[in-house]
């Protein structure tokens, strides 16, 4: 587990899934990931969740996002770990709408970083968010992400933002809660 100011970030378990299941089935959270909504039945959700809570894929580290008293609100993870170039992609999610515009994905995302550059050797990390997604772009900069350039994507225009680790290390992320100097 990884304590932040306003979460816990968490190993999956398999009571996440009926959570996982509704946020990815619902049209305007897909809508903001940029992926299409699930089509399949709970039950072959199920079965394939099962196989990668069992069977971890090695380029690929999931959270669950909790609140401090252990409601879980979204995902993290970083993917596409390429150990080679010493970078991987940052995703997240909070599905739970009533913790949305309170700091708890720019808690999560700091919570997430600090573990990555001080458990690993990865060098940079970066993510892609839809061109029209002002509030995450906001919450990016906010964890010291900076956009360097501009990609299409299955008819869909991203920001691909990044962080590399000595600027993380100089403090340009938020610490408990403030700028860093």
């Amino acid at each position: 587990m990884k304590k932040g100011q306003k979460v816990v970030l968490r190993e999956k378990r398999l009571e996440d899934a009926a959570k996982d299941y509704a946020w990815r089935s619902d049209y305007e959270l897909a809508r903001l990931d940029a992926a299409p909504t699930l089509k399949i039945s709970f039950m072959d959700f199920l079965a394939s969740y099962a196989d990668e809570l069992r069977l971890p894929s090695p380029r690929r580290r999931r959270f669950a996002i909790e609140t401090l008293d252990g409601m879980h609100i979204g995902n993290c993870m970083y993917y596409d770990i390429d150990d080679g170039k010493g970078q991987a992609e940052l995703g997240i999610m909070i599905g739970e709408r009533d913790y949305w515009d309170q700091g708890y994905g720019t808690d999560a995302i700091t919570t997430l970083l600090e573990h990555i550059f001080n458990t690993t050797s990865l060098e940079r990390i970066y993510l892609k968010t839809l061109e029209w997604n002002i509030r995450a772009q906001r919450c990016f900069e906010k964890c010291g992400f900076v956009p360097y350039k501009r990609v299409k994507r299955c008819n869909s225009n991203f920001i691909v933002m990044e962080i590399y680790r000595n600027s993380w290390q100089k403090g340009v992320h938020l610490d408990e809660g403030k700028q860093a100097d």
